[in-house]
């Protein structure tokens, strides 16, 4: 008998990773990141590294069209080249759109060897360095869907309500970039996507299944950095909002920062334009990412995970799963001073 679920896999390296950051996660969500590397080396044992002289992939600009191809090209030669020189094959993109870039180009360079050794001369031209193609490229929500069983393990917390002992109800979201640009790089393809559905059950959580569940978040690049255009990013985040409304999510999870920071604020967007929140008790549907679903059940605090600097606030989420955290210490810098209060929302509970 054939089984066709193994065509919806992909290989996914076991160990020595060479780590590249994200632009926006550093200014969105900058302890998802330092989670990540803390699971992989403290609770995984792996051998990852985050090299400090890297850059951005160019994706933003790249998709916008004001970054030219070549120019692409060659920024992500140098970053192979980077990964070569400290002696790494598998390459791991913090950030989905970087993900959709690598493996973009290095499919282009897979069918047009003759912009491969373009690449390879200029990037030799104007920096000295070489490079060499990974032999294995994963986003990191990969990793840790690889590893889910090794890290439940070690989790001090289950996706259970323990109120009521049943599992939490969980909206996933997956970054189109991810699954629909090239469908085999993801695990699941386009069409069955599993990555962050095979975390949210193997930890105890139930996955909802709703009609706008693969809709696209709303950022979509022209959509929201052309301001006359940002209408459309909010109206489609909307209609998945209302999609998802009567099955009544505790939380939504995602493996992109865009899609991350877009579903958070655009509900507080909403809430003070039209009064309305997507929760029964007004405080919105908080949203996490992968490293941070997964850090809180292993007993991360959740201030240092970040939390603090989402729209949507946690503590409800936070109180239904038992996770315990200390409310003095949210706004806490990293000298240890208490920073001022953020301004309350008028519509959003907090």
């Amino acid at each position: 008998m054939k089984r066709y679920w193994n065509e919806y896999q992909k290989k996914i390296a076991d160990d020595k990773f060479f780590y590249e950051r994200s632009c926006i996660r550093q200014t969105f969500f900058p302890g998802s990141e330092a989670a990540f590397l803390k699971m992989l080396r403290e609770e995984l044992g792996k051998d990852i590294y985050d090299e400090a002289n890297q850059h951005t992939c160019t994706g933003i600009g790249y998709h916008s069209d004001i970054v030219p191809l070549q120019t692409t090209m060659t920024v992500v030669a140098r970053l192979f080249a980077l990964m070569t020189e400290a002696g790494y094959e598998n390459y791991v993109p913090s950030c989905v759109t970087s993900f959709g870039v690598f493996t973009e180009m290095v499919e282009m360079w897979k069918h047009n060897p003759e912009l491969l050794e373009k690449t390879r001369k200029i990037l030799y031209d104007t920096t000295g360095r070489t490079f060499e193609i990974p032999k294995n490229i994963a986003h990191p929500s990969d990793i840790i869907y690889k590893f889910r069983y090794e890290l439940k393990q070690k989790m001090k917390y289950q996706l259970v309500n323990r109120f009521t002992g049943k599992p939490l109800r969980v909206v996933e979201h997956i970054g189109c970039h991810y699954a629909k640009i090239f469908p085999k790089a993801g695990v699941g393809n386009a069409e069955f996507p599993y990555v962050l559905a095979g975390m949210i059950e193997a930890w105890g959580g139930e996955v909802i299944d709703y009609p706008e569940r693969r809709h696209c978040c709303g950022f979509g690049f022209r959509q929201y950095l052309v301001q006359e255009n940002r209408g459309y990013s909010i109206a489609n985040s909307k209609k998945k909002f209302e999609s998802m409304e009567p099955y009544e999510p505790d939380f939504i999870v995602a493996n992109c920062p865009g899609c991350t920071m877009f579903l958070d604020k655009w509900q507080y967007t909403i809430a003070e334009m039209e009064n309305k929140t997507y929760d029964k008790n007004g405080y919105g549907i908080p949203v996490l990412s992968y490293e941070e679903m997964a850090g809180l059940l292993l007993g991360y605090d959740p201030w240092k995970l970040g939390l603090q600097l989402h729209q949507v606030q946690a503590e409800p989420l936070l109180n239904k799963i038992g996770i315990a955290y200390n409310p003095n210490e949210k706004f806490t810098g990293v000298s240890g001073k208490i920073l001022p209060r953020p301004e309350k929302p008028h519509n959003l509970l907090v």
